[in-house]
């Protein structure tokens, strides 16, 4: 008992009570996202009628409004500050959200999507401007992975609710889903009272103060845009695909919407329950490496999901498809102490604003590109989506081992 305690004992991420605050706010908003984020295609496609290429689209929509928009938020969190462009985020998801169930056309959509799509490009970056600004830099990986530990705790238990909760025979069920989802992002506006705002004219320990300014700056940091760069392949071929899943699974294996709901929940604990282990795993160990063992992993889901949509249905899909979601979340486990940390520890504090507003451009470009294209690979041949996205997988994953060796010496461990 003693080695154990022990060993429970040193997942401590220690960190300030500001980021757990932070973090505790992420957690209620997850809740919310997780409650329609697995069920917003198959609203579209089930319940309004939406051709799936459609669908995708509308999908994608979020995404490029993000990337044109986000520029400007990077601008605005370096001078204003990442808690004050966190509240007007959040009230703009919380509109585009909350319009969801006013649907009736494709138009309607879009237009939701785009509101919403404003937000998540306010949301991101400001957010993790403030995680980056509120930890030691020490511990930037530790707040991170616990980051990444509310947020998919909180879209797991969201998932699982929302599973109990719609219905493709009730189109009023999934208007609760969005009003809650809604709610969440308010109530998450309340909390940030709480949450100090950092000094972004600080300087890390040791780093000397940036010579240039604005995005030019940004821009010439290639090491930088090759870490984003690769980020885009990780989210068009990993977590867009996500986005697919569920449809794939009620359309080409007769999965319930308990079902989904269930798959997303044991996608999203096995995150909450192996990231911060992972992490500290990873201390003084190769970022790099870890990012290209995610792609494996990935790439191994995606094939579990190809076995499953091609030879089971109902409660045997829903147990393979979990096998698939499972490895997906233990490679999630790999990125989350990394991916965040390594853009922040590259990043001049007084442009980290502008810095997380590239990297979740990255994101957005991802969400773009991978719902748009798998959306019109599902209508033409279902089946075929996934040993696709296998291989853009371990593509990137190869592109994250060659740049090792252009990494600063000092950015190539995980602080330990």
């Amino acid at each position: 008992m003693t080695a154990v305690g022990a060993y429970l004992k040193s997942l401590d991420p220690r960190l300030p009570r500001s980021v757990w605050l932070l973090n505790t706010g992420g957690l209620l908003n997850a809740f919310g996202t997780g409650i329609a984020y697995p069920f917003i295609v198959i609203y579209l496609h089930n319940v309004r009628g939406f051709s799936l290429g459609v669908s995708g689209l509308i999908v994608a929509a979020s995404g490029g409004a993000g990337i044109l928009i986000g520029p400007l938020i990077g601008v605005i969190i370096d001078k204003v500050g990442g808690r004050m462009t966190l509240t007007g985020a959040l009230i703009m998801q919380a509109v585009g959200w909350g319009s969801f169930p006013l649907i009736r056309q494709p138009w309607h959509a879009v237009l939701a999507a785009i509101v919403a799509g404003i937000g998540n490009a306010g949301f991101w970056p400001s957010q993790s401007s403030l995680l980056a600004g509120l930890a030691p830099q020490a511990r930037r990986h530790a707040a991170f992975a616990l980051q990444r530990v509310t947020r998919n705790l909180g879209i797991g238990l969201g998932g699982l609710a929302g599973g109990l909760i719609a219905t493709t025979a009730d189109a009023e069920s999934f208007t609760v889903l969005f009003l809650v989802d809604a709610a969440t992002f308010i109530l998450f506006v309340g909390m940030l009272v709480l949450v100090p705002d950092p000094d972004l004219s600080a300087h890390e320990s040791g780093e000397e103060p940036p010579a240039g300014g604005g995005y030019l700056a940004v821009l010439q940091n290639h090491i930088f845009l090759a870490v984003v760069g690769l980020n885009v392949v990780y989210v068009t071929a990993g977590y867009a695909q996500i986005e697919m899943l569920p449809v794939f699974a009620k359309n080409e294996a007769n999965v319930s919407e308990r079902g989904i709901g269930l798959i997303f929940f044991v996608n999203t604990l096995v995150v909450a329950l192996a990231q911060l282990p992972v992490s500290k795993l990873l201390e003084g160990r190769s970022l790099m490496r870890a990012l290209a063992l995610m792609t494996v992993l990935w790439a191994g889901a995606w094939l579990v999901v190809l076995f499953g949509g091609a030879t089971v249905e109902e409660a045997a899909a829903v147990a393979v498809f979990c096998l698939a979601v499972t490895l997906f979340g233990l490679g999630e486990c790999f990125q989350g102490p990394v991916q965040g940390a390594l853009v922040a520890d590259l990043a001049p504090p007084r442009l980290r604003g502008r810095y997380m507003a590239v990297s979740t451009n990255s994101w957005d470009l991802g969400f773009l590109i991978g719902p748009a294209i798998g959306g019109f690979i599902l209508a033409a041949q279902p089946l075929a989506l996934w040993p696709l996205a296998a291989f853009g997988c371990l593509a990137a994953g190869v592109g994250a081992l060659s740049l090792e060796r252009h990494l600063p010496q000092s950015l190539r461990l995980t602080p330990a």
